[in-house]
């Protein structure tokens, strides 16, 4: 592995730094009440120095959770191929919350991720992009999906039911989550388990006994 030089490290505490004074203030005075005047400010750098590493206010927003998507998708795309489509999001996402923690921890203590994540979630402004940044990741992942089981996803509409359903199973557990009086991410990792346990049930034909 190659170890960062001096000037790459910097760069990356920079970030860094930006990142978690932006969060911190989208958290306690909202996001639309923030500038990114008082971003800059609380890291004393220049507004140039925050558009050389985010585009827009709403980038720095979601840095966190896009290091977390990639995370699993690292993770779907390592899994075994003797895997099932559904087995193989399931066991994805749930060894990706694993060793996600310490992830996060490097850049953001976790429990302001986990404060952010409930902000995006009651700002319309940022759960319209939340949306829209999921459908993207869902065309991603049938995309692997498909390539893992040999199809042409846009002749074999499976890939893109299977992953509909799982993202389903994931959106239910992120919304319940954030309202939960556990807003951990072991708290997450257990529902997710527990929900995506019965998807299958779930796509039963009959449910009455």
């Amino acid at each position: 592995m190659t170890v960062p030089g001096l000037r790459e490290r910097k760069k990356q505490r920079t970030r860094d730094a930006l990142i978690r004074a932006a969060l911190e203030l989208f958290t306690t005075q909202g996001y639309e009440r923030t500038t990114v005047d008082e971003i800059v400010d609380a890291v004393d750098v220049s507004q140039r120095t925050f558009f050389r590493y985010f585009a827009t206010k709403e980038d720095v927003a979601f840095a966190v959770q896009q290091m977390v998507e990639e995370r699993f998708m690292q993770a779907l795309a390592g899994r075994p191929p003797e895997e099932g489509p559904l087995d193989t999001m399931r066991n994805a996402v749930l060894s990706a919350w694993d060793t996600i923690g310490e992830a996060i921890a490097e850049v953001v203590p976790v429990e302001l991720y986990v404060r952010t994540f409930q902000v995006i979630e009651s700002t319309p402004a940022l759960l319209a992009v939340h949306l829209r940044r999921s459908t993207e990741m869902e065309e991603s992942i049938a995309r692997l999906i498909a390539e893992r089981e040999g199809l042409d996803v846009d002749e074999d509409p499976r890939p893109r039911i299977a992953v509909a359903a799982f993202s389903g199973v994931m959106r239910v557990t992120g919304r319940l989550w954030g309202r939960s009086a556990d807003p951990t991410l072991e708290a997450i990792r257990t529902l997710t388990e527990h929900y995506l346990d019965h998807l299958a049930p779930a796509l039963e034909p009959h449910w009455r006994p």
